[in-house]
């Protein structure tokens, strides 16, 4: 009786193991943030609030249900602001969407070091981006990512 109670639980351990490997199917790929925008809100004398404009570009066969995101900015290799967004979103498959983040720097620390590596000559800058994405699945709870780029300087 134990051998066939045993034999029972196998049985349906291993079919709803296979069924669960096609309900999560393969997971996601990170998707890629780059900066299109960034744009002064306010500050005072110990911090600035930037609201900064976002693509993100889906490389996944399936829509990505976005429910938030935060992020570290970096700019000339050095740390310049940490931002969030819980605007909830969906990216199509193979798709892109842009949204607005706000973005707080300490004054201190980043603008300084900023203007102080800044090539007056130079037209762009160079930036790095990474977080995660939060995903509004019951399967999947979160994407890291990490990307670079160039901003343009006005």
């Amino acid at each position: 009786m134990r051998k066939l109670i045993g034999l029972v639980l196998v049985c349906c351990l291993t079919a709803g193991g296979l069924t669960g490997c096609e309900l999560f199917g393969p997971k996601f790929e990170a998707p890629h943030l780059a900066v299109i925008k960034v744009d002064l809100l306010d500050s005072d004398i110990l911090s600035q609030h930037f609201k900064v404009r976002l693509r993100v570009q889906n490389p996944n066969s399936r829509a990505l249900p976005v429910r938030g995101i935060t992020c570290k900015l970096e700019l000339a290799g050095d740390e310049f602001g940490n931002g969030v967004s819980g605007e909830s979103f969906k990216v199509p498959a193979y798709g892109e969407a842009e949204f607005d983040m706000l973005l707080t720097t300490n004054l201190a620390s980043a603008v300084v070091r900023f203007m102080n590596k800044k090539d007056k000559n130079a037209d762009s800058l160079e930036y790095r981006i990474s977080g995660k994405v939060d995903l509004a699945s019951a399967w999947f709870r979160s994407i890291p990512f990490s990307d670079t780029g160039q901003l343009p300087i006005h």
